[in-house]
């Protein structure tokens, strides 16, 4: 079968969207380090629009660890498929990409940098992939930081935003924009801080000049993406009658939230969807406590019950119900207002997303790291509400959920996926539910001292645990 190129794309079927432009037209604007999915059905897609405007801003693709991708697409000339899963699904021809550079491509890389075409860097690395160290700083005992320091061409993505920026700064061109698109809270903020200080280490004048000129806005992004499988791949080939290796897919709904006077005169994603704001920190939170504290909900509540999928737990009336009792009157009345967004409207489009037929979102994997998400996607919102004299029974019910979860995984021999997954068995060993929550509610780590000492709160989860190990679920629910 023959592959997705700029030949093949001509003959496809007329229901699959193609660029609205010429991709050998597109100049290389834009530098990105991490192209996995993510980015591919993402960030490519708001800058494929853009493109039809303003062919200034084209991608180079930008692998530091591993070739695959950046293959794939220099196989089929920057093209692959997104695919939108939806009730009414799509596909769309993408052709943003018009460079790819995998290891062994530093020079490359370089010349891209100091280039003053290029007038942003976007990065999805994961987290891990800034170096930073637990307090979010740059860790300089990471090894890549480390050999960033001896010099040479860089190891970690911080080493090549000060590479490219110290390059700048010698011919007299503007620093580019930096755009970090993971989920780290106050992400640009924080990468911004650590490119500084990798500077400061080798320059001082070029981190002053880095913290006067450049800038690096905080984001938000959403959408939700499952992996590109063999069976989709197969399936979409057979779909386009061309094999297309780099395809993804992604639901129908997508986020991109950026600082407002971020981006200057540089590409205007604002007319392309983008939500240029001033308040990108309230966008989070409302998504971590609405989208990631359901999704939490809905994870520990339905794998109780024996449901494997999100779409599975919306289909299980109680549960639905309860979720967007819990959004519309115990989340949203403690979140602080966000000019622009209606909180009402967005838990009404997050509960749509999750009943998406077409989005098979395991709950066993939103449950693992329950740790570290529920201090930030229930409790945050517990201590709102307990300040504001709010009721928090139902609050409460998630969160004996993910404590019945920790006791069922270790009554069963089975692994918790958490970096305190230790704690947790030990915590459960042998526990009855009072002694359960008195462990758990020990943990510092996830009970900051506000709710750890509150015997209301803990006398609600634990009448909620209680009804939860008798099997009385639904009941739970309903009332």
């Amino acid at each position: 079968m023959r592959r997705l190129s700029l030949s093949s794309c001509a003959a496809l079927s007329a229901a699959v969207a193609r660029p609205g432009y010429d991709p050998r037209g597109v100049a290389t604007g834009v530098v990105h380090f991490g192209p996995g999915a993510f980015h591919r059905a993402h960030q490519a897609a708001y800058f494929d629009t853009l493109l039809g405007m303003d062919l200034r801003w084209g991608i180079a693709a930008v692998s530091l660890r591993s070739a695959g991708t950046v293959d794939a697409l220099a196989d089929q000339d920057g093209l692959y498929t997104l695919a939108i899963l939806d009730h009414a699904p799509s596909l769309r021809v993408i052709g943003a990409h018009r460079d790819w550079i995998g290891p062994g491509g530093g020079a490359r890389v370089a010349a891209l940098l100091a280039d003053p075409k290029v007038g942003v860097v976007t990065a999805t690395v994961t987290e891990k992939g800034y170096c930073l160290a637990g307090d979010g700083t740059l860790d300089m005992a990471h090894p890549d930081i480390v050999a960033d320091l001896r010099g040479g061409e860089p190891h970690s993505v911080v080493g090549w935003l000060v590479h490219g920026l110290a390059a700048r700064r010698a011919a007299g061109v503007a620093p580019f924009t930096v755009l970090c698109c993971d989920n780290l809270s106050g992400n640009g903020t924080k990468l911004r801080a650590a490119t500084i200080a990798l500077a400061q280490a080798r320059d001082p004048d070029l981190a002053r000049w880095i913290a006067d000129l450049a800038r690096f806005p905080d984001t938000m992004v959403d959408s939700i993406t499952p992996a590109s499988d063999a069976a989709f791949l197969a399936d979409l080939a057979a779909r386009l009658g061309v094999e297309d290796r780099a395809a993804v897919q992604r639901e129908a709904f997508t986020q991109w939230v950026i600082g407002a006077r971020a981006l200057g005169d540089g590409p205007d994603l604002g007319a392309v969807g983008a939500i240029m704001t001033d308040d990108v920190g309230g966008y989070e939170r409302a998504k971590l406590r609405i989208l990631n504290g359901l999704h939490s909900t809905l994870a520990y509540v339905g794998l109780a019950l024996g449901l494997d999928s999100v779409a599975d737990a919306m289909r299980t009336a109680p549960l639905a119900g309860f979720v967007e009792r819990l959004a519309l009157h115990d989340i949203v009345p403690v979140l602080t207002p966000v000019a622009g967004l209606d909180l009402a409207a967005y838990t009404g489009a997050v509960l749509a997303r999750f009943r998406n037929p077409a989005i098979r979102h395991l709950l066993s994997q939103i449950a693992w790291d329950g740790s570290q998400k529920l201090p930030y996607r229930l409790l945050d919102t517990v201590a709102a509400a307990r300040r504001a004299g709010r009721p928090t029974d139902r609050l409460a019910v998630p969160v004996a959920a993910w404590m019945a979860f920790v006791a069922r995984r270790s009554a069963a021999g089975e692994a918790i996926v958490d970096p305190l997954a230790t704690s947790l068995v030990n915590a459960a060993a042998g526990a009855a539910p009072a002694q359960l929550v008195d462990r758990l509610f020990a943990l510092d780590a996830v009970f900051r001292p506000e709710l750890a000492g509150d015997a209301r709160f803990r006398a609600e989860v634990l009448a909620a645990l209680e009804r939860i190990m008798a099997g009385d679920i639904v009941g739970l629910l309903q009332q």
